[in-house]
């Protein structure tokens, strides 16, 4: 079991920044590829950023390409999402999720990260607001 607890939600304001963490516990955290994902209230949970097990990878949703950095510190257990330039879309719950590195059928890691469902372990969620 890998237990992931998400911290660093808040109100930002338009145009603002904040970063989310994600500390990881219970197994080796470097054998885990980890994403991001948010959920808005009445929408679909999405996909917003993800990063391979050595952080040698990331991969990003078109809506915050350019907005938002992954990064993980296998020393600390630790994946981290900066959240720049926010802006009332980025109102969401935002989940981090931990995918094991063996192989699947699906196929690998690049291909398969924005789906939800391919992902072993989830956080509980930190809420982000965004003011304008």
């Amino acid at each position: 079991q890998v237990q992931l607890v998400e911290s660093g939600g808040g109100l930002v304001q338009a145009g603002g920044s904040l970063r989310l963490s994600c500390a990881a516990s219970g197994r080796t955290f470097s054998n885990y590829y980890m994403g991001w994902f948010r959920q808005a209230p009445g929408k679909e949970r999405e996909s917003v950023a993800a990063i391979s097990w050595s952080g040698g990878s990331t991969y990003y949703a078109d809506s915050v390409k350019g907005r938002f950095t992954i990064s993980r510190d296998n020393a600390k257990n630790t994946v981290y999402l900066q959240m720049n330039s926010v802006n009332a879309e980025d109102t969401a719950a935002y989940y981090c999720a931990a995918r094991g590195r063996y192989l699947r059928p699906s196929g690998p890691f690049s291909s398969t990260w924005r789906r939800w469902g391919e992902y072993d372990y989830w956080g509980q969620g930190t809420q982000v607001t965004v003011s304008s």
